[in-house]
Parts: structure tokens; C-alpha cells; sequence
């Protein structure tokens, strides 16, 4: 059984609220790369009528990409229920076919038994975030099909590596209401720069139409 501070949420940082925020600059460019790149890991050829498990799924534009590319299936599981959320409304809005399904759920106390094994398996620049890395990717590991592909990014070792194992911590442990401040402080900041570089932040419906259109 998983260790109760790795799956639960409140120890985690709240990446769901970046991702819902996210989503509304979603355009065919985005799209676009995110398919180009799944592409460079798995090619559409490989990837068509295959299932397809994205490990931490975000805002769920790489869930979004696989089905584009013809996956049979695309499951998506996140523990934060904003990234959920945030994904669900991505993909009601741009995938193709019906055939996928959002979870929240951590990658410790999903089992195979209840989600089955996948064709593909994808977890980019997610697992090192859980608490206990080496154990999820065996986690992970263990929703790939025999003879499937398992896609894995995590981040490379940096001097700066015990500053943000600190920071990370002290985050997990600060009452929401400080929590809170520091997302402000963090969403301020990234406004800004987005002004400074004459970025607007657009809303989903007009990004729907320009896909669309």
C-alpha cells in the first residue's frame, strides 16, 4: 500500500490551477508541437489503434496528441483534480472521438487490475515530483503491456538540486492559506512576463474557434 503522504494531494504542489490557465492558450500550434513531439517518441504508425496511458496528464495535450494520432484508447490519470478537470475540458473540446477517459488518481494507488495495461505508457516530467521517484517509475512500469513502449522524462541531476528538494518541501508543508499566496505571487509573475512580451492571455472558446476554423 502507498505511502499516505505520496498520494495524497494536499503534499503535493497545485499544479491543476497553471494547467486550467494553461489550456485557454492552446492553439493548432501547440497542438502541433505536442504531436510532433510524442511523434519523436512514438510514431503515428506505431501509436494508431493502440492504447495509450498518460501518467500525470496536465492540462492533457499530450492525451490529445495521441488521439489525434490515431490511439485506439487514451486513458488519463492526475492526481490534482484541477489538472483533471483542466484535461476534461481540453479534450471534450478537441478530441476527435469519445474514446478516452480522465481519473484522478496517483500513479501508487492506481494497480493495473483496476486501469489494465496499455499498449504505450507516457509520464513527461511527472514522476520526479511524487516524493518518491525510483518507486513510481516501477509504478508506472507496470501498466505496460508486455512488448509496449514506456515514455519516461524526468529531470537531470543540477547543483540547484537540494534548493528545490527545500523548497518543495517547505511548500508542502506551509497551511493553504500561505500555499495560496505563493500561487499569487507565481501566476503574478508569469502575467507579467507574458506582458512584457506583449502575450495576452486568450480565452478557450476563441481558441476553440481558431482550431476549428
Amino acid at each position: 500500500m502507498a505511502d499516505m503522504t505520496l498520494t495524497d494531494r494536499d503534499s503535493h504542489f497545485e499544479f491543476g490551477a497553471n494547467w486550467q490557465s494553461y489550456i485557454g492558450s492552446v492553439d493548432r500550434a501547440r497542438i502541433d508541437a505536442a504531436i510532433a513531439g510524442l511523434a519523436r517518441l512514438v510514431p503515428a504508425q506505431d501509436l494508431a489503434g493502440k492504447t495509450f496511458l498518460d501518467i500525470g496528464c496536465g492540462s492533457g495535450l499530450h492525451s490529445l496528441a495521441a488521439l489525434l494520432m490515431g490511439a485506439a484508447r487514451v486513458e488519463a490519470i492526475d492526481i490534482d483534480e484541477n489538472s483533471a478537470a483542466a484535461a476534461r475540458a481540453l479534450l471534450t473540446q478537441l478530441a476527435p472521438r469519445p474514446d478516452w477517459r480522465v481519473q484522478i488518481a496517483s500513479v501508487f494507488d492506481a494497480p493495473p487490475a483496476a486501469l489494465g495495461v496499455f499498449d504505450v505508457v507516457y509520464s513527461w516530467g511527472v514522476l520526479h515530483h511524487t516524493g518518491d521517484m525510483w518507486r513510481a517509475i516501477g509504478d508506472a512500469a507496470r501498466f505496460v503491456r508486455p512488448g509496449g513502449l514506456f515514455c519516461l522524462a524526468i529531470y537531470t541531476a543540477t547543483p540547484s538540486d537540494a534548493f528545490w528538494k527545500l523548497e518543495k518541501r517547505l511548500y508542502a508543508r506551509a497551511p493553504s492559506p500561505l500555499q495560496w499566496v505563493v500561487r499569487q505571487l507565481y501566476m503574478g509573475a508569469l502575467l507579467a512576463a507574458k506582458a512584457l512580451t506583449g502575450k495576452k492571455p486568450s480565452r478557450m472558446s476563441a481558441t476553440i474557434r481558431k482550431i476549428a476554423a
